[in-house]
Parts: structure tokens; sequence; C-alpha cells
């Protein structure tokens, strides 16, 4: 017989005990370099990670992309000159490691609680002549008031390379820490200018947005966002994402889609861990 609890923090191991929480792969990054990243993110916001994938990743990332790209934005946020690949985990695979870089894990880890989710997985092609996205904050849809700690964070990945002029995300740095404050001017937007393969890690709180295409090319990139597990994501990867797939991602995107449990109860299936699901339906 189990023994009584007097609270329901007693209960914070009861449907964990066949699945036990497994360790992210954040952990295999050097703490120093962590660290180092941790810093600029709670100084300015977000930090460039820069050079993360390869070429041979980026290709996979465009051969298996290119032939998604046949809707345009619905509206100016979207962006009407803006190409956008929704449930990405359900048409290739080549995005996985994005969703799951060690180096991003990492600090996922430091800033958001265990067990944290996947809120969204995207690709966002903006092609020339597209104006500048307004600016906004990933976590600015939960009705809570600012200033506070993020509750969500983001990585955009620069498929293509982000220069001034070919659509960079703009943001605005230091502005994780306003309060009710608003962007006042475009003078306080700056592009992200990077290398294809590198990522700009931000908190939720950050203002930020596409920049505008004055180039003749269009610029390709892939967000991965994330928020804290007690919260509701962006997509409902348990509804959207079968079975089939869950199954053979990584664990790291496994316990992220929401197989995972947020102490003592959040998350549970019928009373038990989520994970039995992906059992039954072998």
């Amino acid at each position: 017989m189990s023994a009584e609890v007097s609270s329901v923090t007693d209960l914070a191991g009861d449907l964990a005990g066949t699945y036990r929480r497994t360790e992210s792969s954040g952990s295999t990054v050097d703490p120093a370099v962590v660290e180092a990243d941790l810093a600029a993110v709670l100084r300015d916001g977000y930090v460039i990670l820069p050079d993360l994938l390869t070429a041979d990743e980026l290709k996979a990332i465009h051969d298996d992309v290119d032939s998604l790209l046949n809707l345009k934005g619905r509206n100016n946020f979207e962006g009407h000159a803006t190409q956008r690949v929704y449930s990405v985990l359900n048409k290739t695979r080549s995005c996985d490691r994005l969703a799951a870089h060690p180096r991003v894990l990492a600090l996922l880890d430091r800033l958001l609680m265990p067990n944290y989710l996947l809120s969204m997985l995207q690709v966002i092609n903006i092609l020339p002549g597209e104006a500048a996205q307004m600016l906004h904050t990933d976590d600015g849809f939960y009705p809570l008031p600012r200033p506070r700690k993020a509750l969500s964070a983001a990585t955009i990945w620069a498929i293509d390379e982000f220069t001034d002029s070919n659509g960079a995300t703009e943001i605005v740095p230091g502005s994780q820490e306003w309060g009710s404050q608003l962007p006042q001017s475009d003078s306080e937007r700056r592009p992200v200018v990077m290398s294809a393969g590198s990522c700009v890690f931000f908190l939720g709180t950050l203002w930020h947005g596409g920049g505008p295409n004055r180039s003749t090319a269009p610029r390709m990139a892939v967000t991965a966002q994330y928020c804290e597990p007690w919260l509701r994501p962006q997509e409902a990867f348990t509804l959207s994402t079968p079975h089939s797939i869950a199954r053979i991602v990584d664990e790291d995107i496994r316990r992220m889609l929401g197989y995972s449990i947020h102490p003592p109860f959040i998350g549970q299936v019928d009373g038990m861990h989520p994970k039995r699901l992906l059992e039954a339906s072998e």
C-alpha cells in the first residue's frame, strides 16, 4: 500500500515511476560555453550562436522544405510576401536537430523549468519585396503583466545568410526588461546579421520582428520556440503529431512534445504517464 500524502508536493514522483525524467542533451555542452551564452542572454535578451549547422545539413533542409513552400501569409503579421510551413515535424526529419540542438537545450535547461515544452517549429521564407514585420514578443499572448521573467524562449535559425538587406530578424536589445513600454521608432531595431547555419536565441519577452527583404533572393529561416511546462504551447503537438512520429524522434524532442510530466501530474493521460500512449498504439 502506498504512503498517504500531506500535500501535492508529496506526489511529485508518482507518475514518473516507470518513465523517469531523462537528462537533456544540453548537459553535454561545456559549462563555460553555456555560462557565457547565458550571460549574454540575461544582459541583452539574446545571443547569436554561430555556425552550428554544416553545409550538408543546410542543403538537406533546403531540399526537403523547398517543395513545401506553396502558401503565403494570410495577413501582414504572417507576411503577404512570406511563405510559412507549419507542423514541420510531420513533414521532414531534417529540422529535428534544430529543435533539439544541445547548445540551445543547455540554455533552456537554465532558463525554464524541467520538462519545458516545444511551443512551435516553423519554416519562414521571406521573399523579395516583403515589408518589415511588426515588432512583437513571443510570449505576449500569455496574459501576465510585465516586467516579469520570460515564460518562453525562441531560436531563429539562418538557413540562408542573414544580412541587413534580406529580411534578417530585427531585435530591440535590452527590451526583455521593459514593463508596459512599447518600441517608439524603427531606429530601435537592430538586424541580426549572421552566417547560414547560425541561430539567434532570445527570450520570449524580447521585442523583435522580421526585417524587410530589399534583396533579390528569398531568406529562409527555421524558428523553434519553447515554453514553461505548465503553459499551453502554440501548437498542440500531442494532437498534431502522430504516434508513429513521436516514437522515432529523439528523446529530447519526444519529451518536449508533451510526453513528459510536470510534477505532480500536469500532462497525465487517464491518470498515467503520457508515454503509455505510445506503448498502447504499437
